[in-house]
């Protein structure tokens, strides 16, 4: 199994006008983080509560990334944007993030 970790991207588009105005904050898409290796009876919010830190960045005025959804897969899940890849380029040639449980694990 798989934990995949959804996030959603802001941009400020204040920040291109030298913050001058009201901040505008616009969503550009995000990722989809795969945890691999999760044992069975591992609970997976415990596991995005581990990574929050390393994905979200919201003390950011130019960015930020904020994780919105998560869910088990099975292995070999693939996002929307990795079948386009292989669907218009015949390969994926920028997979989304992948960590590890066993090296979450061990890191902790």
């Amino acid at each position: 199994m798989m934990l995949v970790i959804d996030t959603q991207d802001r941009e400020n588009y204040a920040a291109h006008n030298g913050f001058t105005g009201e901040y505008y904050w616009k969503m550009k898409g995000g990722s989809s983080y795969k945890v691999l290796n999760i044992p069975q009876g591992v609970d997976p919010a415990e596991i995005v509560e581990t990574v929050r830190s390393d994905i979200e960045d919201l003390d950011n005025n130019y960015f930020r990334s904020e994780i919105i959804d998560y869910n088990l897969q099975e292995d070999g899940w693939m996002s929307a944007f990795e079948r386009s890849q292989l669907e218009y380029e015949g390969a994926i040639v920028a997979p989304e993030p992948t960590l590890d449980y066993n090296e979450l694990k061990n890191a902790n």
